[in-house]
């Protein structure tokens, strides 16, 4: 008598099926052994239980490498049953980019006042009207630019007149000093003062230079109206 056909459904009783899972496990691991070995294929074969124990067989000696191997292989199959649609994708989106390319080089062309025969009276009425506000921005823009350089160029002349003030007042309290001894020495009643050139008594052209200080005692009247130094007596 035969074998009957087995149902394939989980198995309810816990223990049943925990001993099913270790003779097929056992038997699954058997047959990849002996049809790596009779067939010289490369067998990888992974187990996991119901609690996450690994159980594993590789023919080769890396199961890394024979898992490498699949990922490269199911990405070429990928590759080249996507690759006719992703050419198709590609070239409507091609036409797609260069029917919008042609539209905005047409509408470049109606700014600039090309190709305006073609367009009725609404289309060239929202010309005019895009070119309107596009002015009116321009031109905005502009005069905010001017009046941001306007403020700038006050800004530094306030700057150079505040510093050229200063400078002003720096050198007139350094110059106020010297003007006020010169006042006092002129105004003096004793003042000595400085001959710093004469001529020589026997007319000779050389000039001599004269640094000393002069009483006003030294200076004599000759009779004639001429006043001389002692020294010249």
């Amino acid at each position: 008598m035969g074998r009957g056909k087995v149902e394939l459904k989980r198995i309810e009783n816990k223990i049943n099926r925990q001993v099913t899972f270790a003779k097929r496990r056992n038997g699954l691991l058997k047959k990849a052994y002996e049809l790596s070995v009779l067939c010289d294929a490369e067998v990888a074969l992974i187990i996991f239980s119901t609690k996450g124990k690994l159980y594993e067989y590789c023919s080769t000696s890396s199961m890394t490498k024979a898992v490498e191997r699949y990922h490269r292989c199911s990405y070429d199959q990928t590759e080249a049953n996507q690759s006719p649609n992703n050419d198709q994708n590609t070239y409507e989106e091609y036409l797609k980019l260069k029917e919008r390319v042609e539209a905005l080089q047409q509408s470049q062309r109606h700014i600039l006042g090309e190709d305006l025969a073609e367009l009725g009276i609404n289309e060239l009425d929202q010309l005019e009207h895009i070119l309107d506000g596009t002015l009116k921005q321009t031109r905005s823009r502009k005069n905010h630019s001017l009046y941001d350089k306007l403020s700038d160029l006050q800004q530094k002349e306030r700057s150079l007149l505040e510093l050229n003030a200063a400078l002003m007042n720096k050198q007139l309290e350094g110059n106020s000093t010297p003007l006020e001894s010169t006042w006092q020495l002129q105004h003096e009643p004793n003042a000595q003062y400085q001959q710093p050139y004469f001529l020589d008594p026997n007319n000779t052209p050389e000039i001599r230079r004269y640094d000393s200080v002069v009483e006003a005692d030294n200076v004599r009247d000759n009779g004639n109206g001429m006043m001389t130094w002692e020294w010249m007596q």
